[in-house]
């Protein structure tokens, strides 16, 4: 991470502050190059070259006209004067109504501030006052030849009213605009804490608010709850599955006319339950991407719990991820072409073409839709020709190829499918099932269990991707990924020995949907959290928030079902071959 590397500086030496971009505070993803507000701007605007996660971050950096000088002291000094005409003052005069904050960057640190300043007060008469501020004083620490931290405050300045009142000199010739004359002020002080250390330093000051306070409680509490269901689970199975072995296994001695009557009829229908399921090679892809993901999410989880992401560093993780995804691709066309090998699956060509678009066309789809929006509105968060290129090669020059390469191998790896049973040509027919085997009934609870494992932590990841927060506890992240995908495999194995006892043979696709309908709940989460848990509002800020909840919907149904799937499948090979055939 670039905040690790140490500038050294001399008395003196030129520290370049760059500004980088503002917004309403309450929506993240919407920001806007600082250079759109009517601003002291340089004659020519010189921009910093970013990182590809930076960009993806929203960051644009442009050369400031501050003048700040290694431990040199200034005071008041005059940045410029600007004369802002009416439309100019509207234009602020709104920034500021939204919350506008800054950002700008000093040797690698963020510094953040209003705008401006809005105090509504009184009922009768109600007084509405916007004002600007228009002098910044920049507080920097510094320990030996490197900054350490820099922070900018308004503590003893008073905002130029936007309104027209005193203080604003009326422009000759103008009407309702304005002059203003911005000023700033640079204090250094020496500061104890070594460079290596000077990220504790930005992560204990807070512009934004630190409300994310874990509940350590909820989070046991969900622990308990899932420890005792699998336990549950495992428990009854285990006892149900016992005294069925010891029924079947007598019964074979001759007496096989009360097998019909017997109330457990998964034994009944051994000649059908590896009878090959329809739409193969959709749900070969859906297995495919779900491994795929599942590799992807425990890497990223695993790097950040070594600790490779900087906290500041939003964009590192961005770029972890699109790295990992053209990687991961190998994982998704292995899986998904071998499995539909061995279920004889013919046309795997085509296989391999719908596994790596079955996630990547979405995403794209959901991406151009967010990507005009932003650019349509002119924020920062619309990326740039050159960024949305080189994602594309990133795909079609590693993504892809790796896919076919991972298919071909998985195709001509494929041993023949294990199957204890043999499979009659006739299908038996499937009794009339009662309303509680129903598909949506399995996935309404199939789904609700793993979410309400998740719920309390997805809160802190929707207030760290949405919000403000920054979320540091990836070993409880760790143990939480892994709760959700034991108990989304334990209830799919439930499931699907309630579905066979009905003598009912098709569990392939049951056992996908019956956990993948999680995802289903995690957007109806989402709804909820955007409509009562934040404050965001607008059409760039909701687009952006729905289409991608939709799309991390989408993942955690392909993860849930995959992991279900393979559960289900397991269970069915070990209890067939636990009972004796003819």
């Amino acid at each position: 991470s670039t905040l690790q590397l140490l500038k050294k500086y001399k008395t003196g030496d030129q520290v370049i502050l760059y500004v980088n971009k503002v917004g309403p505070y309450h929506n993240p993803q919407e920001t806007y190059h600082y250079y759109t507000l009517p601003v002291c701007r340089p004659k020519e605007v010189r921009h910093k070259s970013l990182s590809l996660g930076e960009v993806l971050d929203g960051d644009r950096m442009a050369e400031s006209l501050y003048d700040i000088r290694f431990r040199e002291n200034v005071e008041r000094q005059t940045l410029c004067q600007l004369a802002l005409s009416e439309a100019e003052v509207e234009e602020l005069r709104e920034a500021i109504e939204e919350l506008y904050y800054f950002e700008f960057v000093l040797d690698d640190i963020p510094i953040w501030g209003f705008v401006g300043y809005m105090e509504e007060s009184g009922f009768l008469p109600h007084s509405h006052k916007v004002g600007l501020w228009t002098h910044l004083d920049f507080n920097i620490e510094y320990n030996g030849d490197a900054v350490i931290f820099a922070n900018v405050s308004v503590k003893d300045v008073k905002p130029v009213p936007l309104d027209g009142g005193a203080g604003a000199f009326p422009v000759a010739g103008a009407t309702g605009g304005l002059t203003v004359t911005h000023t700033y002020s640079v204090r250094w002080f020496e500061s104890p804490l070594p460079h290596e250390r000077r990220a504790e330093r930005l992560r204990d000051y807070s512009f934004f608010p630190k409300t994310l306070e874990i509940h350590w409680l909820s989070i046991i509490n969900s622990l308990v709850l899932v420890v005792l269901l699998l336990g549950f689970v495992i428990i009854i199975l285990m006892r149900v599955l016992k005294n069925d072995f010891a029924r079947y296994n007598v019964e074979e001695d001759g007496t096989c006319d009360d097998l019909d009557q017997a109330d457990n009829g998964w034994k009944i229908i051994h000649t059908d339950v590896f009878r090959f399921p329809p739409y193969k090679s959709l749900l070969c892809a859906v297995l495919g991407v779900g491994a795929q993901f599942l590799t992807l999410a425990t890497g990223i989880i695993i790097m950040a719990l070594l600790g490779m992401f900087n906290v500041h560093r939003h964009g590192a993780i961005n770029s972890a991820a699109i790295a990992l995804y053209a990687l991961t691709s190998c994982v998704s066309g292995y899986c998904s072409c071998r499995f539909y090998t061995q279920i004889q699956g013919k046309r795997w060509v085509w296989n391999i073409i719908l596994t790596s678009s079955l996630f990547s066309a979405p995403l794209f789809l959901t991406w151009s839709v967010v990507n005009s929006v932003h650019w349509w509105s002119g924020s920062t968060q619309a990326l740039p020709a050159t960024t949305v290129l080189l994602l594309l090669a990133v795909w079609a020059l590693v993504g892809f190829p790796l896919a076919v390469i991972g298919g071909i191998v998985g195709k001509n790896g494929a041993e023949s499918f294990q199957a204890p049973c043999r499979t009659r040509n006739i299908a038996r027919q499937i009794p009339p099932q009662p309303w509680y085997k129903h598909t949506a009934v399995h996935m309404a609870i199939g789904g609700f269990l793993p979410f309400s494992a998740i719920s309390v932590e997805l809160y802190y990841i929707f207030a760290t991707v949405w919000g403000r927060e920054s979320y540091t506890l990836y070993g409880i992240l760790l143990c939480v990924f892994a709760i959700l995908l034991s108990v989304g495999a334990c209830i799919s194995v439930a499931l699907t020995y309630f579905l066979l006892s009905g003598e009912d043979y098709r569990w392939w696709w049951r056992s996908v949907l019956s956990t993948a309908s999680t995802g289903l709940f995690i957007f109806i989460y989402s709804v909820f959290y955007y409509r009562n848990r934040s404050s965001m509002s607008g059409i760039v800020q909701s687009v952006e928030f729905f289409g991608y909840s939709l799309l991390t919907a989408l993942v955690f149904s392909f993860m849930l079902g995959t992991v279900s799937f393979w559960a289900s499948l397991t269970f069915i090979r070990y209890i067939y071959r636990s009972i004796k055939m003819d």
